[in-house]
């Protein structure tokens, strides 16, 4: 079978569609006769090989062009979505719609071997590469702040603050600047007044910075982009 990107549906051929239905993993399969499929079910086909790569094999079978794959699963003149596990199947949606194939799969999805966890180092790797600040809540501060393996400044804001909005693009240069280096956090005090109150928070913007989960500053008022660059590289050389 020629070699396909994990997260995509698997295009067969005559000769492969025998080697992908022989999968020990739960097998999702739409046949159709070349015509154009309803995008819904497209997307859903193409979320479902990305979301369940190497837990469930997509396979997207053109039956014009496969006239025996028409005749062994009796297609009509319509679309055909089957279930299958180990060779048999477990239930065929005839012209299916895009709830058709989530419904399929999350059926499938119970004979499928779990998802492999990341490894602490992969989810930390993958919060800090987007080089964008984090939004943080009352919930999610613990984990985004004070369990990071990051320095981090977070930035006290609200909507209407006009000191917030002068800082708010340099904020946005900085976290592309040192990401991977520093996480840049952002709390809006007007839907997390739980924060506010934790940390004292008079005015705003408030910065401040954590370090190993302590706090070791904090600066009210917008600084200019070189002191907060200069206060950036003081929190990364900081020893705690």
């Amino acid at each position: 079978m020629t070699a396909l990107p994990a997260n995509a549906p698997i295009k067969t051929d005559g000769l492969s569609i025998d080697e992908a239905l022989r999968s020990p993993l739960p097998v999702l399969l739409l046949v159709w006769n070349g015509e154009t499929l309803r995008s819904e079910v497209k997307n859903e086909l193409d979320k479902a090989a990305h979301d369940y790569a190497g837990r469930i094999v997509v396979i997207k079978a053109d039956a014009s062009q496969l006239p025996e794959v028409a005749q062994r699963f009796e297609l009509g003149k319509h679309p055909l979505l089957i279930g299958m596990l180990c060779g048999e199947v477990l239930g065929r949606r005839p012209r299916p719609w895009g709830t058709d194939v989530q419904g399929m799969v999350e059926e499938l999805a119970k004979h499928a071997p779990p998802a492999a966890p990341l490894a602490a180092e992969e989810k930390e790797e993958k919060a800090v590469t987007t080089g964008k600040p984090v939004h943080v809540t009352d919930q999610t501060f613990q984990k985004e702040v004070i369990d990071s393996k990051l320095p981090v400044l977070v930035d006290f804001w609200a909507a209407w603050c006009g000191p917030c909005k002068q800082v708010a693009p340099i904020l946005d240069k900085l976290a592309g600047e040192f990401v991977g280096k520093v996480r840049i956090a952002k709390v809006d005090v007007d839907a997390n007044p739980q924060l506010s109150q934790v940390f004292g928070i008079q005015s705003i913007p408030t910065l401040m910075f954590v370090k190993n989960g302590k706090i070791v500053g904090q600066q009210a008022g917008a600084l200019p982009e070189h002191i907060l660059r200069d206060a950036i590289n003081q929190l990364i050389a900081l020893k705690v």
